[in-house]
């Protein structure tokens, strides 16, 4: 009997949420197979099978907490032939009887393949998560084509994901299976118990965790914010004039945030005070840029940084994003990209947010909030004319950031975006 336990979880986490249980007590799994997948409060972590046998037991159920070496369930190794041979022996004496049907079948469909071609592997015969094949089957996408890059050459969600962007066919699914027997129809959902006006769920460890994150910020920071507005006429205007020559030699597609990082990283140089962090009755100044960009993600908001983003130009700026972006929403941010980051922006805009007071991601001392891009009058050498504009604020920790410093921060973000020809001198 192998004991299946909790690995270790990363930097500073001690526990993590049972999500989702992959296999049932007496399944057969193979080797690298994924049993049940934990979410911490940062990232999901599979668990895979050591070795190939039968899940024996399930020790701690879903939605429990658990820690780091806690037993979660055992396995019984060796077993996996045995638990199949029965299954296999009546599949092999029922092959004989369905061959008249199998040739009506293909009568009514006359573009069936026939006996002697190789059937296509079915998604039964693919080892894949439940989640991988629910995705898989709602795109009606064969998991023969997609390839697995779990353990042993499983297929996640993300693979089915990143199958479906990469927009590869659908594999074909055998006619027989279709025409055989309709599938009835789904049953109606029930209704809701009569009276019932309220439901209780209870919080993942993720969301509970990002909950006691932002009460600390807000408890631990003096806490201000700032705002400015930025005319984005000149910015609109080099970025559409580039967009597609960039798109075309780079094969990267040019958003208006590598242009925000670039003038934050260009600030933070201006007014170190921003990018540093207070510990007991120190200061500490980092004399680097980890950005951190906040995603909106199925799981919550995750905040995934760009490395030394003051020494990277604006092309590999925007493709780090491109990056942590599609790995944010395919549930594959690491520790690593989700660690050490000391200055964060976060964008309300792409939601349709105007203004907003952005939390601190603590321990860090400053956020600089982005909203929506909306034409406004305003004055220009004495006359009101339509411009694009957009309402920009910055949080900061007034503890250790005086208001002055605050400011012409903002300021100085405000004339690098309305010039940014500028940050190309750099």
């Amino acid at each position: 009997m192998t004991a299946i336990k909790v690995p270790p979880l990363g930097e500073s986490i001690v526990e993590a949420t049972v999500s989702r249980w992959l296999k049932k007590e007496g399944d057969a799994v193979a080797a690298g197979e994924t049993l049940v997948e934990l979410e911490t409060d940062k990232i999901t972590v599979e668990v895979p099978a050591l070795a190939a046998g039968v899940l024996a037991k399930r020790a701690r159920n879903e939605g429990d907490v658990v820690k780091v070496d806690e037993l979660l369930g055992e396995l019984t190794e060796g077993a996996a032939a045995a638990a199949s041979a029965p299954a296999a022996a009546p599949a092999a004496s029922a092959a004989p009887p369905p061959a008249p049907a199998a040739a009506s079948t293909a009568a009514a469909a006359p573009n069936a393949p026939s006996a002697t071609q190789p059937a296509a592997p079915t998604p039964a015969e693919v080892r894949a998560s439940p989640a991988a094949q629910r995705v898989a089957a709602e795109a009606g996408v064969s998991l023969a084509g997609v390839t697995g890059t779990g353990r042993g050459g499983v297929v996640s969600k993300p693979d089915v994901v990143e199958h479906l962007a990469a927009g590869t066919a659908p594999a074909p699914v055998a006619a027989p299976a279709r025409a055989a027997t309709p599938a009835p129809p789904a049953p109606p959902r029930p209704p809701a118990p009569a009276g019932e006006r309220e439901t209780r769920e209870k919080m993942t460890t993720r969301r509970k965790r990002i909950a006691e994150n932002l009460l600390l910020s807000q408890s631990s920071t003096a806490t201000l914010t700032t705002f400015n507005e930025i005319d984005m006429s000149a910015v609109s205007a080099l970025r559409e004039r580039m967009k597609e020559k960039i798109e075309k030699e780079h094969g990267v597609k040019l958003s208006f945030m590598p242009f925000f990082v670039k003038a934050a990283t260009m600030a933070l140089k201006s007014f170190p005070i921003v990018n540093s962090q207070i510990d007991g009755d120190s200061i500490i100044y980092k004399h680097y840029v980890n950005m951190g960009i906040a995603v909106a993600s199925e799981a919550g908001l995750v905040v995934p940084n760009i490395k030394d983003a003051d020494r990277k130009g604006m092309l590999d700026v925007s493709r780090d994003i491109v990056a942590l972006a599609k790995k944010a929403r395919e549930g594959k941010l690491t520790m690593e990209d989700l660690t050490g980051g000391t200055f964060t922006i976060t964008n309300g805009g792409v939601f349709g947010s105007l203004v907003s007071t952005p939390i601190i991601n603590f321990p860090q001392v400053g956020i600089l909030g982005l909203h929506k891009t909306q034409d406004r009058p305003i004055a220009v050498n004495g006359q009101v004319v339509i411009r694009p504009m957009m309402y920009v604020a910055l949080s900061y920790d007034h503890r250790v950031i005086d208001g002055q410093q605050a400011v012409l921060f903002l300021v100085r973000v405000k004339e690098l975006m309305e010039d940014p020809a500028a940050m190309l001198i750099d």
